[in-house]
């Protein structure tokens, strides 16, 4: 069983001298242990302590006791996580685009009309499908490749704890594949149309003209000015909005490089049983990768109404992956030789050790690329690779380690993303190195996710069954239909100083949090605070690669004799 530790917080300044965990059943204390030592202040309160009891093996239920607080029962087992990777997809099947199987009904069937690229602008194009980015419905190259790949790493490397209950077309129903990858094909199949042939690579459909408040998305009435088609906007490397406001894109190697390794990847899970498919994302993993050659550079979406888009400033990270992956296929060397140059040119991902970073400006929050070529490199090569990965978590840690929660992630927009994020790269490192060094760092990490954080709340709408989790999201299907966004993993808090500062943010049902919030740090689980309570299809994709992760790191412990 995992480390398990518990966060004790008080508004007022005070010690704590020991806690006892209490046998639910029966009323009896099993475990008893001091305190440790203080952490001092963090948000609202002004005294803190982490309470380790992980030498306590038993399964059962239980709650801990600590002065006069009493925490909410809550389970010690093996199994704990079973089944949570499958939960969450439920929200990649409600974000569908072109067919979405929640609603069953079709949506957005009219996408779209070419806008930058060679063709006459205007022209129509059929890029229906994928996944709506959040509640709005946008759908970019950037976020839809990311979890695509995230959600094809998770079938690969933890096949066994995922199951076969829908169809291709996310029904209910068995079709002999697992629902991960099902859903990983519906990312493939639309960043197939999104790169239709070689020199043709589309970065973005739609754009903030899409902000016109909550409307499911068959009711979908935004106009872009021709009917109900959408803009697709293709990737030319350059400066790009329609618009007053302009985007400072500078190549293409980000987005292409992402195209390239879904592909790469997807070619080798798909190319036993589907050879033909696969053969068309063998092409086009090389001609993305050729696309992203031809402008180094970062790419960054496009607004039209306000100065709202994604600011990545990043992008050997998304080339080194891509260079990987076509050395997985091919063996050729060079192409491990070129991954290694690009990442020796960003060895840690800027955000990590930071207190504040520009939305979506090192995106996707983790250079995957480092863990795919240590495992497919030897020697210098490997050692130096993993050692990026140390200093990073090591960057981190130096912010985390002095609170109790061991919280290093800035608050920002998105927060949740990068805790879900820095917990992977705490996992994969330990996975590369069988160091345990930052073993508590990584489970603090996952823990802030799951309700150890100064709200006591879950930020995965659903998950634990039994626990407090957000059940207002800023969704459309929420607050038209009170239809819940399962699985899903929220935005996050972020600081005091960001969240004043957007417009049309407000609390409609109360704060249910209102004791815990603080000048520092907020977050609101109602439907009017898009800041915090935002669901995001790329977040929670994510999410599903580290809760298969967890799955089956217990899985293997219970194995074990």
């Amino acid at each position: 069983m995992g480390i398990k530790v518990a966060v004790w917080c008080s508004k007022q300044q005070g010690s704590l001298a020991s806690f006892e965990l209490v046998d639910a059943t029966s009323g009896k204390v099993v475990f008893e242990s001091e305190a440790g030592s203080p952490f001092g202040a963090f948000g609202p309160f002004a005294e803190s302590y982490r309470l380790n009891f992980t030498a306590y093996q038993k399964p059962g239920r239980y709650f801990l006791r600590a002065a006069s607080a009493t925490s909410p029962q809550f389970e010690i087992s093996e199994e704990v996580f079973n089944g949570t990777a499958d939960f969450s997809l439920q929200y990649l099947r409600q974000q569908r685009s072109g067919y979405n199987p929640y609603l069953m009904d079709s949506c957005h069937t009219q996408d779209g009309y070419t806008m930058d690229g060679p063709m006459p602008d205007s022209t129509h194009l059929d890029v229906s499908g994928g996944w709506h980015d959040a509640t709005d419905y946008l759908q970019y190259a950037m976020t839809s490749a990311n979890a695509t790949y995230h959600l094809l790493a998770a079938y690969r490397d933890f096949s066994g704890v995922f199951q076969d209950k829908h169809q291709a077309n996310g029904l209910k129903g068995s079709n002999g594949v697992a629902d991960v990858l099902d859903e990983a094909k519906w990312g493939l199949d639309w960043l197939l149309k999104m790169h239709p042939r070689s020199d043709w690579m589309f970065n973005q459909l739609a754009d903030d003209r899409d902000h016109i408040g909550f409307r499911l998305p068959n009711q979908d009435t935004a106009s872009y000015g021709k009917n109900l088609e959408r803009p697709i906007y293709f990737l030319t490397g350059n400066v790009q909005g329609l618009g007053k406001y302009k985007n400072r894109t500078a190549g293409t190697a980000s987005t292409a490089g992402k195209f390239s390794s879904a592909f790469a990847l997807g070619f080798q899970l798909f190319k036993k049983d589907e050879q033909a498919y696969a053969n068309v994302l063998e092409t086009r993993a090389f001609s993305a990768y050729a696309y992203g050659q031809k402008k180094p550079g970062k790419t960054q979406t496009a607004c039209y109404l306000s100065p709202y888009f994604y600011e990545e400033d990043n992008w050997v990270d998304d080339m080194e992956l891509a260079a990987t992956q076509l050395y997985n296929i091919t063996k050729d060397k060079t192409y491990l030789t070129s991954a290694s140059a690009y990442a020796r040119q960003e060895q840690q991902t800027p955000w990590l050790g930071k207190d504040t970073a520009s939305h979506y400006q090192w995106y996707p929050f983790i250079n995957v690329g480092h863990y795919e070529l240590a495992m497919a490199s030897e020697g210098d090569v490997r050692s130096e690779t993993i050692e990026f990965y140390k200093k990073g978590i090591d960057s981190v840690w130096k912010l985390a380690r002095d609170n109790a929660f061991y919280h290093g992630v800035p608050f920002i927009w998105c927060s949740n993303n990068l805790q879900s994020a820095f917990a992977i790269q705490c996992f994969w490192y330990k996975l590369l190195s069988g160091d345990q060094t930052y073993a508590e760092l990584e489970q603090s990490t996952f823990d802030w996710l799951l309700g150890c954080n100064p709200w006591g709340t879950s930020m995965i709408v659903g998950l634990p069954e039994h626990g407090d989790f957000p059940d207002d999201p800023h969704s459309s299907f929420n607050v038209l239909r009170g239809y819940q966004t399962l699985g899903a993993l929220v935005d996050g808090p972020v600081y005091g100083s960001i969240y004043k500062k957007q417009l049309g943010v407000r609390i409609v049902h109360g704060d249910e949090y209102a004791d815990f919030q603080s000048d520092y740090v907020v977050y609101h689980d109602d439907y009017g605070d898009y800041v915090t309570n935002e669901p995001t299809m790329d977040g929670t994709a994510n999410l599903i690669y580290l809760l298969a992760a967890k799955e089956s790191e217990y899985k293997t412990q219970k194995k074990k004799p």
